[in-house]
This record gives C-alpha cells, structure tokens and sequence, in this order.
C-alpha cells in the first residue's frame, strides 16, 4: 500500500487541490466530492479514492467544455503600421 492514507481531512483535500477548506466544505456539501462525518464532533473525512475519481470527472467535465467551447485566439490588431 502507498503512503496515502485511505481517509483525508478536508485540510488534506484542500492541500491537494490547492485550494481553500471552505471550498472543499462546499463540494462536500453539494455533494460533488462524496465524504463521510465520523466522530461525536462530525469531523469530515474524504476517501482518497473517492477523490480520485472526483478528480477523474472533474478532467472529464472539463474535456467536455472544452470541446463543446473551442479557445480561439482574437485577431492582432492590423492597424499597426
């Protein structure tokens, strides 16, 4: 097994995406990133698979858009003379 611990906090999470907790806390909420409250406290925990595969739907959504909404470079201005 890697040194990844099957379960991270939503600190870890963040850390890893590099982003705030508070976003992550809004995924977890939404219920975009699957994870599990543990503890008399709630604490919230996150499935290092679980963010793998949400990892893995977040390249595949964002492939979509791409494709769906090709990047085209504007025009250089042809008033430089």
């Amino acid at each position: 097994m890697s040194g990844t611990p099957r379960f991270l906090t939503l600190a870890d999470v963040a850390e890893i995406l590099n982003t705030s907790s508070a976003q992550v806390y809004a995924l977890v909420r939404r219920g975009d990133l699957p994870a599990i409250k543990i503890g008399g406290r709630g604490q919230w925990r996150v499935e290092s698979t679980q963010l793998e595969t949400f990892i893995e739907r977040m390249y595949a959504e964002t492939k979509q858009f791409v494709d769906q909404h090709p990047y085209v470079e504007a025009e250089t201005s042809r008033s430089e003379a």
